[in-house]
C-alpha cells in the first residue's frame, strides 16, 4: 500500500461507526485504518462530549492553574511519580531531551468501583479543596472520553481483522489518564533555556490519545517525508492519534507519529495555552507482543515482548517522571 502524504488530518464521523448502518461502519473502519497506516491522526466528530461539559471542564482547568504556585504544589506528591495530581512547571521532558517542557499539568486517573483487584495498582485521585466541582466534572469527562476511546478501539480491532471487542477486557479499568495541561505565559524569554519549547517532539506512550481542541494553535505532526504539518480540529471535533503501545502491538502497521507543540510568536508567549488530552492505557498486564498478523517477510518483528506495565515504567523514567 503506497503511502499517502496528507496536508491535513482526515476528519471522520463516529456516528458512521455507531449508527447501525453496516456500509457506513465498514467505510469508517477502512478510512480510520488508512489514516492510522499513514499519518497516525484523525479528527472525530459526534464523539459524545457535550459543549456544556467541555465548557465546564475548561473553566475548571483555568481556575485551577490560576491558583498560586504554592497552593498547586500542595497537590504534587513526589512519591506518586506524577501518576495523580499536580506536576509542576518544567518537570517533564521529551524522550532523549533534558530540557523541561514549558508546561504544568494535572493528572486524573481511573476510579475502580466494581471490586476489580487492579484497584490496588492505582493511587487515589487527588482533588484540590479549592475546586469543589473538580471531581464531578473531571470524572464525567474521563468516563465520556474512555467510552469514546473504546469505540475507536473497536474500529481498530476490525481493521486489524480481530474480533470487534478484542480490546475490551484489556482496557476495562485500564490505567488511562486525563491530563489538563497549562502552557504557562513566559514574560521574560531570557529566563528560560534557549531550546525550551511548549512540548518537544515526542510519541505518546499509550494505545490511543483523545485530544480536546486546544485553546491556541501550535500542535504539529511530523509527516513521513519530514514535513511538519499543523493539526487543526474544528471546535466540535476530537483529535485521536495512535500511541507507542498500539504501534508496538501492530509492529508499526498503525503509526505512532511524532508530534510537538511549538512556541507561538514572541509576543504571544505571554499568553496561556490550555489543552486536555485523554491518554488511553490498557491494564498493566496487557501483552504488547506484536500481533502475528502484522509480521511478514516485508515487515519483520521490530519489538521485544513486554507488557504494557513494563513499557510504561520504562518510558516514565525516560521522560523524567520516574527516577
Amino acid at each position: 500500500m503506497s503511502e499517502i502524504l496528507y496536508d491535513e488530518v482526515p476528519s471522520l464521523d463516529l456516528a458512521d461507526f455507531t449508527g447501525g448502518d453496516v456500509e457506513k461502519k465498514k467505510s469508517f473502519v477502512a478510512a480510520l485504518g488508512e489514516a492510522y497506516n499513514n499519518i497516525g491522526f484523525v479528527a472525530i466528530k459526534n464523539h459524545g462530549l457535550s459543549d456544556t461539559l467541555t465548557s465546564q471542564l475548561y473553566a475548571m482547568v483555568k481556575k485551577f492553574f490560576s491558583l498560586p504556585d504554592e497552593i498547586k504544589q500542595k497537590y504534587e506528591l513526589s512519591e506518586l511519580f506524577g501518576q495523580r495530581g499536580y506536576i509542576g512547571k518544567g518537570k517533564e521532558h521529551a524522550k532523549g531531551r533534558t530540557t523541561g517542557d514549558l508546561k504544568e499539568f494535572f493528572h486524573i486517573g481511573q476510579e475502580v468501583v466494581d471490586g476489580d483487584p487492579i484497584k490496588a495498582e492505582y493511587p487515589d485521585n487527588i482533588w484540590p479543596g479549592e475546586l469543589s466541582e473538580m471531581a464531578e466534572v473531571g470524572m464525567e469527562a474521563y468516563k465520556t472520553l474512555e467510552n469514546t476511546g473504546k469505540q475507536i478501539l473497536r474500529a481498530i480491532a476490525l481493521y486489524l481483522n480481530l474480533e470487534e471487542h478484542y480490546f475490551e477486557d484489556k482496557v476495562h479499568n485500564g490505567n488511562s489518564i486525563l491530563r489538563p495541561i497549562h502552557y504557562f505565559p513566559i514574560e521574560n524569554l531570557d529566563e528560560v533555556p534557549e531550546d525550551a519549547v511548549r512540548a518537544a517532539e515526542h510519541g505518546d506512550i499509550n494505545l490511543i490519545t483523545l485530544l480536546m481542541g486546544a485553546s491556541a494553535d501550535g500542535l504539529q505532526v511530523l509527516r513521513r517525508d519530514g514535513k511538519w504539518i499543523p493539526i487543526t480540529a474544528l471546535p466540535d471535533q476530537l483529535v485521536v492519534n495512535v500511541g507507542d503501545m498500539m504501534a508496538r502491538l501492530t509492529n508499526d502497521k498503525l503509526k505512532s507519529t511524532i508530534h510537538r507543540v511549538v512556541n507561538p510568536p514572541k509576543e504571544l508567549m505571554k499568553t496561556s495555552r490550555f489543552s486536555i488530552p485523554f491518554f488511553m492505557h490498557p491494564r498493566s498486564e496487557m501483552d504488547l507482543t506484536c500481533l502475528e498478523s502484522c509480521i511478514d517477510d516485508e515487515h519483520p518483528k521490530k519489538y521485544t515482548d513486554m507488557t504494557a506495565g513494563e513499557f510504561l515504567h520504562e518510558r516514565l523514567a525516560e521522560i523524567g517522571l520516574k527516577k
